[in-house]
């Protein structure tokens, strides 16, 4: 009992004195997961929309997109600081999440619109309007609550992930899980504080996207 009161003493005092680079990494975490997904979120909306009515260009790019979450993560960030435009550091780190995160997003943009009645549909063609129109006022709203939980579900596969990122000099709590010298009298103490902090993150991010569903999903189809 008193060796696990010591351990518990001992992390909450390694926060104590550490919780400023803690939350700094953290920040550099949520950072680098936005903006991968709002990269992720324009390429595989954009390639739903392109290819949901055609059969073969949306199975080549469901085909494409699912062979990006076969790669392992530490093989696919290793061939991309090789690429001299990358290297190492933030920038491969967001090609890899973007990578990773387009399955979910492209498919459920593709399932959300195809799922969108044909009966609806047909009745805004009759009354005028042309494809980009009914695309964009009918079929995408429609489809929305389908897009937004493939968005969802990728930005909390991507948090895991950018955490493998620090491999490559990449931002965000992985420092702290990756970086820690194994047998130091904090290592312990560092992974704990990493690890706590993207479950933190993955919360938050669950959190938003509840409150962002319910504002931007109206009643009707929730």
């Amino acid at each position: 009992m008193s060796d696990d009161i010591s351990w518990y003493e001992s992390f909450w005092t390694y926060l104590e004195f550490a919780w400023q680079d803690v939350l700094d990494l953290g920040v550099d975490h949520a950072v680098v997961v936005i903006i991968s997904v709002l990269i992720a979120t324009v390429t595989g909306v954009a390639l739903g929309v392109l290819t949901y009515r055609t059969e073969r260009p949306r199975e080549l790019v469901l085909a494409v997109t699912g062979t990006f979450l076969t790669i392992p993560s530490l093989a696919l960030f290793t061939l991309l600081i090789q690429l001299p435009l990358l290297g190492l550091g933030a920038k491969s780190v967001v090609v890899a999440l973007v990578m990773y995160g387009l399955l979910p997003i492209v498919r459920n943009t593709i399932v959300g619109l195809r799922e969108v009645d044909s009966a609806i549909v047909e009745s805004a063609q009759g009354m005028g309007m042309g494809r980009a129109a009914r695309l964009w006022r009918i079929e995408m709203p429609l489809a929305w609550p389908v897009v937004l939980t493939g968005i969802r579900v990728a930005t909390l596969l991507l948090i895991g992930i950018a955490a493998i990122g620090a491999y490559i000099n990449g931002p965000g709590l992985g420092e702290l899980i990756f970086g820690a010298s194994v047998g130091s009298a904090v290592a312990l103490n560092e992974v704990l504080a990493g690890t706590l902090g993207v479950i933190v993150l993955a919360i938050l991010f669950d959190f938003v996207y509840v409150v962002v569903t319910r504002l931007t999903t109206s009643k009707g189809i929730r």
